[in-house]
């Protein structure tokens, strides 16, 4: 009884951490893990409070509880983007960061430079915004962060930290790398966050 009780636990557990959390840059409102699958995560509205962020050399970092997902990042220019359709232009996905699949539970830490998306209006002043979409398995989950794009701000601030930590089952502890943002580790990137050729499942959902 007490270990079928225990299992239950665990069960329960890992379903509540089988989420993904934007930890920066900041994402629109408290993370609430019922509404992660909607649109930015449940927040429609634009914060006033916007991220200054760089032009080139940025990143962001999730962590997540999945021991496999895929993920990629889309972006707005409209001012207030309330919708998955604010994220398009004719039809067509605007993406800052291609979808692409990693393995292993914790925090991750992938470059974003949002130059080499070729996107227009994303320029330096612009207020702009980025949804990442992440599927793990358990469905479409989504977070948004609001910023304003700086040329000359070359990477995050120095308090801000870059980290990867995968937990795994074959060690007590997990492995972890971390950096600040004037020098990123982009070795877990070249590693194991190769493009994916095909995400239909993400695709059709914000269409």
């Amino acid at each position: 009884m007490i270990s079928s009780t225990f299992a239950l636990l665990l069960c329960l557990f890992g379903a509540a951490n089988a989420h993904f959390r934007l930890l920066y840059p900041l994402p629109r409102g408290n993370f609430v893990a019922d509404l992660e699958p909607n649109f930015c995560g449940g927040y429609t509205e634009v914060t006033t409070n916007r991220t200054t962020f760089p032009l080139s050399g940025g990143f962001f970092s999730i962590s997540t509880g999945h021991p496999g997902w895929t993920a990629g990042v889309l972006i707005s220019t409209v001012e207030n983007p309330n919708n998955f359709d604010n994220f398009s232009v004719n039809g067509v996905q605007q993406l800052a960061k291609p979808f692409a699949r990693d393995e292993g539970a914790g925090t991750f830490c992938i470059p974003l430079n949002l130059t080499e998306a070729g996107i227009p209006g994303v320029q330096d002043g612009a207020n702009v915004t980025i949804q990442v979409l992440f599927e793990g398995g358990d469905g479409n989950l989504y977070q948004c962060a609001d910023l304003t794009l700086s040329a000359a701000l070359t990477s995050p601030p120095a308090d801000i930290t870059c980290s990867n930590a995968s937990a795994t089952t074959s060690s007590s502890s997990p492995t972890a790398t971390t950096s600040t943002g004037a020098a990123l580790d982009l070795s877990h990137e070249a590693s194991g966050f190769a493009v994916v050729l095909s995400f239909a499942g993400v695709i059709a959902a914000v269409l």
